[in-house]
Protein backbone atom coordinates (compact mmCIF):
# COMPACT_ATOMS: atom_id res chain seq x y z
CA UNK A 1 0.00 0.00 0.00
CA UNK A 2 1.60 3.57 -0.62
CA UNK A 3 1.23 6.68 0.40
CA UNK A 4 -0.04 8.41 -2.81
CA UNK A 5 -3.26 10.10 -2.44
CA UNK A 6 -3.03 9.62 0.96
CA UNK A 7 -4.38 12.82 3.53
CA UNK A 8 -2.51 13.76 6.64
CA UNK A 9 -3.49 16.44 9.21
CA UNK A 10 -0.82 17.63 11.16
CA UNK A 11 -2.06 20.57 14.03
CA UNK A 12 0.65 22.86 15.18
CA UNK A 13 2.49 22.51 12.26
CA UNK A 14 3.93 26.03 12.17
CA UNK A 15 7.03 25.65 13.59
CA UNK A 16 9.07 22.96 15.85
CA UNK A 17 7.97 19.04 16.01
CA UNK A 18 4.77 19.51 13.99
CA UNK A 19 6.69 21.61 10.99
CA UNK A 20 9.09 18.90 10.79
CA UNK A 21 6.37 16.12 10.71
CA UNK A 22 5.01 18.20 7.97
CA UNK A 23 7.41 18.54 6.21
CA UNK A 24 8.31 14.64 6.57
CA UNK A 25 5.02 13.20 5.24
CA UNK A 26 4.56 15.41 2.59
CA UNK A 27 8.52 14.04 1.36
CA UNK A 28 6.31 10.78 1.59
CA UNK A 29 3.75 11.52 -0.45
CA UNK A 30 1.12 12.69 1.87
CA UNK A 31 -1.48 15.89 1.17
CA UNK A 32 -1.11 17.92 4.03
CA UNK A 33 -3.72 19.78 6.29
CA UNK A 34 -1.41 22.25 8.13
CA UNK A 35 -3.35 23.62 11.29
CA UNK A 36 -1.80 26.38 13.36
CA UNK A 37 -2.45 30.08 14.50
CA UNK A 38 0.06 31.50 13.02
CA UNK A 39 -0.44 32.53 9.06
CA UNK A 40 3.05 33.51 8.33
CA UNK A 41 4.80 30.30 9.76
CA UNK A 42 1.63 28.17 7.84
CA UNK A 43 2.97 29.94 4.59
CA UNK A 44 6.47 29.33 5.10
CA UNK A 45 5.74 25.57 5.66
CA UNK A 46 3.84 25.55 2.10
CA UNK A 47 6.85 26.76 0.74
CA UNK A 48 9.30 24.00 1.96
CA UNK A 49 6.58 21.80 1.36
CA UNK A 50 6.22 22.92 -2.60
CA UNK A 51 10.37 23.03 -2.94
CA UNK A 52 10.08 19.61 -1.46
CA UNK A 53 7.42 17.34 -3.22
CA UNK A 54 6.29 19.80 -5.92
CA UNK A 55 2.80 20.43 -4.72
CA UNK A 56 1.38 22.88 -1.76
CA UNK A 57 0.00 22.11 1.48
CA UNK A 58 -3.92 22.83 2.68
CA UNK A 59 -3.57 25.34 5.39
CA UNK A 60 -5.91 25.81 7.98
CA UNK A 61 -5.54 29.17 10.41
CA UNK A 62 -6.76 28.51 13.32
CA UNK A 63 -6.40 28.08 17.44
CA UNK A 64 -6.74 24.69 18.49
CA UNK A 65 -9.26 25.41 20.98
CA UNK A 66 -11.75 26.94 18.20
CA UNK A 67 -13.95 23.35 19.02
CA UNK A 68 -16.94 24.82 16.65
CA UNK A 69 -14.01 25.12 14.09
CA UNK A 70 -12.82 21.44 14.76
CA UNK A 71 -16.24 20.51 13.68
CA UNK A 72 -16.20 22.64 10.84
CA UNK A 73 -12.71 20.83 9.48
CA UNK A 74 -13.96 17.61 9.72
CA UNK A 75 -17.06 18.38 7.70
CA UNK A 76 -14.48 20.23 4.69
CA UNK A 77 -12.14 17.22 4.76
CA UNK A 78 -15.16 14.56 4.33
CA UNK A 79 -16.92 17.33 1.21
CA UNK A 80 -13.27 16.98 -0.59
CA UNK A 81 -11.65 13.49 0.29
CA UNK A 82 -14.61 11.46 2.42
CA UNK A 83 -11.59 10.11 4.55
CA UNK A 84 -8.37 11.39 6.09
CA UNK A 85 -5.29 8.62 6.50
CA UNK A 86 -3.07 10.21 9.02
CA UNK A 87 -4.33 12.47 12.07
CA UNK A 88 -1.39 14.17 14.16
CA UNK A 89 -2.17 15.84 17.24
CA UNK A 90 0.65 17.81 17.48
CA UNK A 91 -0.48 21.26 19.34
CA UNK A 92 0.52 21.63 22.66
CA UNK A 93 1.22 24.24 25.57
CA UNK A 94 3.37 24.08 28.31
CA UNK A 95 1.40 26.02 30.89
CA UNK A 96 3.82 27.51 33.23
CA UNK A 97 6.82 25.58 36.20
CA UNK A 98 5.62 26.68 39.12
CA UNK A 99 4.57 24.74 42.36
CA UNK A 100 0.88 23.18 41.77
CA UNK A 101 -0.39 25.93 44.92
CA UNK A 102 0.56 28.64 42.43
CA UNK A 103 -0.85 27.66 39.49
CA UNK A 104 -3.18 30.43 37.88
CA UNK A 105 -6.31 28.84 37.10
CA UNK A 106 -6.18 30.48 33.24
CA UNK A 107 -2.73 28.74 32.87
CA UNK A 108 -4.42 25.44 33.69
CA UNK A 109 -7.32 26.05 31.88
CA UNK A 110 -5.37 27.15 28.83
CA UNK A 111 -3.03 23.45 29.18
CA UNK A 112 -5.84 21.54 29.33
CA UNK A 113 -8.26 22.67 26.83
CA UNK A 114 -5.08 23.04 24.28
CA UNK A 115 -3.80 19.24 25.48
CA UNK A 116 -6.23 17.20 26.30
CA UNK A 117 -9.61 18.74 25.05
CA UNK A 118 -9.11 19.88 22.06
CA UNK A 119 -7.05 16.40 21.20
CA UNK A 120 -10.56 14.82 22.40
CA UNK A 121 -12.33 17.44 20.10
CA UNK A 122 -10.20 15.92 17.19
CA UNK A 123 -11.16 12.14 17.51
CA UNK A 124 -14.50 13.06 17.67
CA UNK A 125 -14.88 15.15 14.68
CA UNK A 126 -12.21 12.95 12.72
CA UNK A 127 -13.17 9.07 13.86
CA UNK A 128 -15.46 8.45 10.70
CA UNK A 129 -12.73 9.80 8.46
CA UNK A 130 -9.56 8.24 9.96
CA UNK A 131 -12.18 4.98 10.07
CA UNK A 132 -12.84 5.39 5.90
CA UNK A 133 -9.06 5.11 5.42
CA UNK A 134 -7.65 1.59 3.98
CA UNK A 135 -5.24 2.39 6.88
CA UNK A 136 -5.95 5.14 9.34
CA UNK A 137 -3.52 6.01 11.72
CA UNK A 138 -3.57 8.82 14.55
CA UNK A 139 -0.21 9.79 16.39
CA UNK A 140 -0.59 12.25 19.59
CA UNK A 141 2.19 14.03 20.86
CA UNK A 142 2.95 12.81 24.58
CA UNK A 143 5.92 13.56 26.82
CA UNK A 144 7.79 11.05 29.51
CA UNK A 145 6.38 14.28 32.06
CA UNK A 146 3.39 12.08 31.90
CA UNK A 147 5.03 9.65 34.34
CA UNK A 148 7.80 11.49 36.21
CA UNK A 149 6.07 13.85 38.41
CA UNK A 150 8.92 16.11 38.27
CA UNK A 151 8.43 19.36 40.52
CA UNK A 152 6.71 22.14 39.13
CA UNK A 153 5.82 20.40 36.07
CA UNK A 154 2.22 19.47 37.46
CA UNK A 155 0.23 21.47 34.38
CA UNK A 156 1.90 20.03 31.99
CA UNK A 157 2.32 16.31 33.59
CA UNK A 158 -1.14 16.29 34.46
CA UNK A 159 -2.35 16.96 30.58
CA UNK A 160 -0.05 14.94 29.26
CA UNK A 161 -1.30 11.98 31.45
CA UNK A 162 -4.59 12.84 30.55
CA UNK A 163 -4.02 12.53 27.10
CA UNK A 164 -2.34 9.47 27.26
CA UNK A 165 -5.93 7.86 29.07
CA UNK A 166 -7.40 9.05 26.54
CA UNK A 167 -5.89 8.06 23.76
CA UNK A 168 -5.33 4.62 24.62
CA UNK A 169 -8.98 4.07 25.94
CA UNK A 170 -9.66 5.43 21.95
CA UNK A 171 -7.30 2.89 20.88
CA UNK A 172 -8.57 0.02 22.83
CA UNK A 173 -12.12 0.95 20.98
CA UNK A 174 -10.61 0.78 17.47
CA UNK A 175 -8.52 -2.23 18.16
CA UNK A 176 -11.06 -5.12 17.00
CA UNK A 177 -13.59 -3.00 15.20
CA UNK A 178 -11.54 -0.91 12.26
CA UNK A 179 -7.84 -1.06 10.82
CA UNK A 180 -7.61 2.44 12.01
CA UNK A 181 -4.30 2.38 14.66
CA UNK A 182 -3.92 4.62 17.53
CA UNK A 183 -1.02 5.50 19.02
CA UNK A 184 1.28 8.05 21.53
CA UNK A 185 4.80 9.31 20.40
CA UNK A 186 7.42 10.66 23.00
CA UNK A 187 9.54 12.97 21.74
CA UNK A 188 11.61 13.45 24.57
CA UNK A 189 14.30 16.24 24.80
CA UNK A 190 14.08 18.26 21.17
CA UNK A 191 15.76 21.53 19.94
CA UNK A 192 12.81 23.29 20.06
CA UNK A 193 11.20 26.64 21.21
CA UNK A 194 8.96 25.09 23.83
CA UNK A 195 11.92 23.14 25.26
CA UNK A 196 14.46 26.14 24.99
CA UNK A 197 11.01 27.90 27.15
CA UNK A 198 11.74 25.05 29.62
CA UNK A 199 15.20 24.49 29.89
CA UNK A 200 16.51 28.26 29.03
CA UNK A 201 20.13 27.35 30.43
CA UNK A 202 20.32 23.75 27.80
CA UNK A 203 22.69 23.76 25.34
CA UNK A 204 20.11 23.37 22.30
CA UNK A 205 23.11 21.79 19.90
CA UNK A 206 22.79 18.80 22.32
CA UNK A 207 19.51 17.83 21.62
CA UNK A 208 18.52 15.97 18.55
CA UNK A 209 16.74 18.02 16.15
CA UNK A 210 13.08 18.05 15.07
CA UNK A 211 13.61 16.93 11.73
CA UNK A 212 15.29 14.18 13.49
CA UNK A 213 12.66 13.21 16.00
CA UNK A 214 9.81 13.65 13.16
CA UNK A 215 11.39 10.91 11.01
CA UNK A 216 10.56 9.07 13.88
CA UNK A 217 7.08 9.92 14.32
CA UNK A 218 5.96 9.48 10.66
CA UNK A 219 7.51 5.94 10.58
CA UNK A 220 4.27 5.56 12.68
CA UNK A 221 1.92 7.15 10.41
CA UNK A 222 2.83 4.54 7.64
CA UNK A 223 0.89 1.72 6.31
CA UNK A 224 3.25 -0.64 7.26
CA UNK A 225 2.98 0.72 11.19
CA UNK A 226 0.44 -1.96 12.83
CA UNK A 227 1.10 -1.10 16.52
CA UNK A 228 -1.82 -0.23 18.58
CA UNK A 229 -2.43 1.51 22.38
CA UNK A 230 1.05 2.29 22.32
CA UNK A 231 3.59 5.01 23.65
CA UNK A 232 6.49 5.06 21.72
CA UNK A 233 9.51 6.96 22.61
CA UNK A 234 11.93 8.37 20.36
CA UNK A 235 15.93 6.58 20.27
CA UNK A 236 18.18 7.44 17.28
CA UNK A 237 18.67 4.13 16.79
CA UNK A 238 14.65 3.47 16.42
CA UNK A 239 11.37 3.63 18.06
CA UNK A 240 11.07 2.22 21.59
CA UNK A 241 8.06 0.84 23.09
CA UNK A 242 7.77 2.47 26.83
Amino acid sequence: MTTENKIALVTGASRGLGRAAALALAKQGFHIIATARTQGGLEELDDEIKAASGQGATLVPMDITDYAGIDRLGGAIFERWKKLDVLVGNAGVLGRLTPVPHLEPKVWDEAMAVNVTANYRLIRSLDPLLRASEAGRAVFVTSGAATKATAYWGVYAATKAALDALVKTYAAEVANTSKLRVNLFSPGPTRTAMRAKAMPGEDPMSLPSADEVAARLVEMCLPDFTTNGAVMRFSKDGLVRQ
